[in-house]
């Protein structure tokens, strides 16, 4: 996995919660997703109709699925995440509840993808969960009054991207990125404007700080976070690249302590580290992931040239 996309995939998707904790102050979580995604919508279409060529060959059925991976990756998953800060619990906490999907992307790699997760890739995703559970304790006694259901909302969020992962991974036509972001946000526009204007939260606030989160959540959020996730997603495989989740909550929780004064003790501090161990045990126990792809999709009789394609992304 290349080092410099890493990094700047966990520091743009890091950025989405601290953008949603920005629009929050000013407007619900419904006013927000749709005016983070009708005008970005408008863009890419427009640039879709102008640019063809990425779109040949694609039929029916492969943009309905996009539609399908969008309203999950995007839809759902934004909604849970954006729903979690609005009824105050801490972005960095959000970020690391979010953390958990790697535990169920492994545990789902072997029987859905043929991949391998070795022990030692287990005990990380063990750590990890440990780590969550410590933040997410010291989140919940910090005394801020959110609802105990509240911290299930996010979880709900991470099933459904952990969905969306798969159902991509599974595919066996190839979708240029650029294809997949203009569908993915078209659709995310469509289901939050019905939403917003059914709720009669269409019409934006008059702060000016409610554009300033948008224009951070489009910029950093979706063209950098989304756009990298399903870039690297296409490299590597589902478990090493799903663990990189779990470098999001330090880097939210600091972020979040320094800009909004978010509560940042020794436990928080504690259940960073352990996930932080959690990332290095996993990226340093997949010696065999590699090889055991290449057996599987050998099996089913791929060609040589797909076969490193094939269980990471779409192929």
């Amino acid at each position: 996995m290349n080092i410099l996309l890493s990094v700047a995939f966990v520091l743009c998707w890091s950025s989405g919660f601290i953008g949603a904790k920005l629009g929050a102050g000013n407007a619900s979580a419904i006013t927000v997703l749709m005016w983070r995604f009708l005008p970005l919508a408008v863009v890419l279409v427009a640039v879709a109709v102008v640019m063809r060529s990425a779109w040949r060959g694609l039929t029916a059925r492969d943009v309905t699925r996009q539609a399908v991976i969008g309203v999950l990756s995007q839809s759902g998953y934004l909604l849970s995440v954006y729903y979690a800060i609005q009824l105050g619990v801490s972005s960095g906490t959000t970020a690391l509840i979010d953390g958990v999907q790697p535990l169920v992307a492994g545990a789902l790699a072997g029987p859905l993808l043929g991949q391998y997760v070795s022990g030692r890739q287990w005990i990380g995703l063990g750590l990890g969960l440990s780590g969550v559970a410590v933040v997410t304790l010291a989140d919940a006694a910090a005394g801020t009054g959110v609802a105990w259901w509240a911290y299930a909302v996010p979880l709900l969020g991470m099933l459904s991207l952990v969905a969306a992962t798969f159902l991509e991974s599974r595919s066996r036509s190839r979708v240029a990125p650029s294809v997949s972001l203009t569908v993915h946000c078209a659709t995310s526009a469509v289901l939050f404007s019905a939403l917003a204007l059914g709720t009669g939260a269409a019409a934006p606030p008059a702060e000016g700080g409610f554009w300033v989160a948008v224009a951070w959540l489009v910029g950093l959020s979706t063209f950098g976070g989304y756009g990298l996730y399903w870039l690297i997603l296409k490299r590597s495989g589902v478990t090493k690249v799903n663990t990189l989740m779990f470098l999001m909550a330090p880097v939210t929780a600091v972020w979040g302590a320094l800009m909004f004064g978010e509560p940042f003790g020794v436990q928080t501090a504690l259940g960073l580290a352990v996930c932080l161990v959690a990332v290095v045990v996993v990226h340093r126990g997949g010696g065999r992931q590699d090889g055991t792809d290449t057996a599987v999709t050998a099996e089913r009789g791929e060609p040589e040239e797909n076969r490193w394609t094939r269980t990471p992304g779409p192929a």
